[in-house]
Parts: C-alpha cells; sequence; structure tokens
C-alpha cells in the first residue's frame, strides 16, 4: 500500500467511530471477494432501477370487504374502449388518453357504484372521496397510444374527460389546485360501504 493510501485510510480512521470497519473494507475492496460483491451491488441497483417501472404494476387491486381481486393490467387495456383528447393541466399540452368509463368499471367490479373509494397509489398517497356515479370520469390506461406506466403516473389513472361541462364553470388549467380530484400511480380501490 502507497504511503498516500496510508495517510487515507488513518485520517478516516481517525474521523469515524467505526475505524475497523474502513479498514475492512479498504481491505475487501481489494480482494477477489469485494470485486464481486461491488458487480453484485451494481446489478441489485440496476434492477432496482428498472423493477418498479416494469414488474409491479402488472395489476390494480379491486378491494370489496374482506375480498380482494386483481384486475390485470392486459385485461383494463382490452376493456378501454374510448379514447378521446383532452387538455392535460399537469403536463400542459393535449393528449390523447384510452380507457374506460369509471362508473361502468365499478358496477363490473362491485355490482354497483360505491359511495365512496379510497384508492392507493405507488408513491402511498391514500385518498378516499364520494361521487363516483359519473358518467364524466375515466380511468385512463394508455396515453397517446402507449401504456401507462409508473414513471407516466400509472399504471392506471382517473382523469375528467369534461371537465368544463359540468355547471361547475369553467376551470382554470393553469391552477392545477382545481385538479385535485385526478388521481394516478392507482394501485388499489377500495370500495367504501
Amino acid at each position: 500500500m502507497s504511503n498516500a493510501r496510508r495517510a487515507l485510510v488513518k485520517s478516516i480512521e481517525a474521523m469515524t467511530t467505526l475505524g475497523c470497519f474502513v479498514m475492512n473494507a479498504v481491505a475487501l475492496h481489494h480482494s477477489p471477494w469485494g470485486r464481486v460483491r461491488d458487480r453484485l451491488a451494481c446489478a441489485l441497483i440496476v434492477v432496482g432501477i428498472i423493477l418498479p417501472a416494469t414488474a409491479f404494476a402488472q395489476a390494480v387491486n379491486m378491494i370489496n370487504g374482506d375480498v380482494t381481486q386483481k384486475v390485470a393490467l392486459s385485461d383494463l387495456h382490452d376493456m378501454s374502449d374510448t379514447t378521446f383528447t383532452l387538455y392535460d393541466p399537469y403536463q400542459g399540452r393535449d393528449v390523447e388518453m384510452q380507457g374506460v368509463e369509471f362508473r361502468t368499471f365499478l358496477i363490473e367490479q362491485f355490482g354497483e357504484v360505491p359511495p365512496a373509494l379510497h384508492f392507493t397509489a405507488w408513491d402511498d398517497y391514500e385518498v378516499t372521496l364520494e361521487g363516483w356515479d359519473d358518467p364524466n370520469w375515466y380511468l385512463i390506461s394508455s396515453e397517446d397510444g402507449d401504456p401507462l406506466t409508473i414513471r407516466t403516473r400509472g399504471p392506471v389513472r382517473l382523469v375528467e374527460r369534461d371537465y368544463n361541462n359540468q355547471g361547475k364553470g369553467d376551470r382554470d388549467v393553469e391552477n392545477l389546485r382545481e385538479f385535485n380530484d385526478w388521481i394516478w400511480m392507482i394501485r388499489s380501490i377500495e370500495a367504501k360501504w
């Protein structure tokens, strides 16, 4: 070991209470096991970056009391029979969206529209909202012809198809607080009776 390395190791050892650990880490780094450990760590980092965008989001959990059903994203894409273009205030542009009318989807899943729904998102956001017996809400699974991913605020999201034609007055697309009821990255939907 060169004098410079020895000095560096000694200064690190003096700066930390875990000097023994630092010395072992420096020595381990140069051993064959250290190189294997480094390669394994790199592989785990790459897998950890790739998996959240692909493997995690394969289904949406529909919860009704003690019963949880998984709706596969492939099935949801097949159900998505409506395509429309709207101005997405979060992206600041017109977006072609494909999805299924949410009220119809709820009736297929629960037999009727529950009085309230509890949503859990992939980023652990949770909210309970009422008033879903409205044909204006759509469960979106594709945007501009591509399936939604977690990176694109998917795998599914809820949007209002015609947010300015509800007798509520025009919403200001520059004021994102007026769109707080849009929900994205949906992982589960629970009926609240």
